[in-house]
């Protein structure tokens, strides 16, 4: 339980903060005065469970989220998968009464120290993760140090959103949560209006554009070519690549780097010449692969 947790059941045990003077003292208070009013305002407004539910399951219908709903990446000789964090945000906000983020404790000597936290307001249960963040990131060039703040923020935000989903889903319910994964493969199935063929190629035009990633290199794990894919193939290509998007993986994990590297990509290259032939009516829709680009660069 957090200290203001505390604070609030036990308010003999609160003492007030040693130096910092009459702001430090009123910024305590008020913090203190905030949490209080989220408690009373979860107790005097239950969360409806069937609501909450059916909340989240109609948010599930929503192709763009379904598509980016799943992770998967490799752990020995399986593939591990489950709820991204844009599914576990969903969750939480649909589910009521629950606080969460990321906070940033202290900043010193080239590192943060931060902490992802979900606390139930209704229920008291609370989990969070306190991590130490370096102001570094990896690149071809070997180790680049962070300077700028947003750089460092937004380093903080995305090692942050891992932990942040791992407390979130040890709040909510693991049987909404499977629920809400299964409303999302029906999604995915249901949804799919454009062909096949046109949501492979632009998979692979975005696994290109921010990841490197070659029509070759996705044959070569998979076993065969893109021409043989079914709707299974396209969703496991989706979920890999939210797991890189995510930075739960890393190209590495999946795919050989060292093949096709002077290969083309052919059905690549016939989606590209099909839009570049003149058309009398363009229909857009949002079925294809998650597009999000990764919130920090890598490089």
């Amino acid at each position: 339980m957090s200290n203001l947790a505390e604070q609030f059941n036990n308010p003999s045990s609160y003492q007030q903060p040693q130096g910092g003077g009459v702001l430090a003292q009123a910024s305590s208070s008020r913090e203190m005065e905030e949490v209080k009013g989220q408690i009373f305002m979860a107790k005097s407004f239950p969360r409806n469970i069937y609501e909450a539910e059916k909340r989240i399951l109609d948010a599930c219908k929503r192709f763009s989220l379904a598509d980016a709903a799943m992770y998967s990446y490799p752990r020995g000789d399986t593939n591990v998968t489950g709820p991204s964090i844009r599914l576990a945000e969903v969750l939480a906000q649909n589910w009521g009464n629950i606080s969460f983020g990321v906070k940033e404790l202290e900043q010193r000597n080239g590192e943060s120290t931060a902490m992802a936290f979900c606390w139930d307001l209704e229920t008291n249960t609370r989990q969070e993760k306190t991590f130490t963040v370096k102001h570094s990131i990896k690149t071809k060039r070997g180790l680049k140090i962070l300077s700028d703040p947003r750089d460092i923020y937004e380093k903080v935000a995305n090692d942050g959103a891992r932990r942040l989903r791992s407390c979130i889903l040890s709040i909510i319910p693991g049987d909404v949560v499977e629920k809400a994964l299964k409303e999302c493969e029906v999604t995915i199935h249901g949804n799919n209006t454009e062909p096949l063929k046109d949501r492979l190629a632009n998979a692979l035009k975005l696994l290109k554009e921010y990841f490197k990633v070659t029509q070759e290199m996705v044959e070569d794990k998979f076993g065969y070519k893109t021409s043989e894919f079914t709707e299974r193939d396209y969703v496991d290509l989706g979920k890999i690549y939210n797991s890189l998007c995510d930075g739960m993986s890393k190209v590495e994990d999946w795919f050989d780097k060292e093949v096709g590297k002077n290969q083309t990509s052919g059905l690549t290259a016939e989606f590209n010449k099909s839009q570049e032939q003149p058309k009398t009516e363009v229909k857009q829709d949002d079925n294809v692969i998650p597009i999000e680009q990764p919130e920090l660069p890598l490089e």
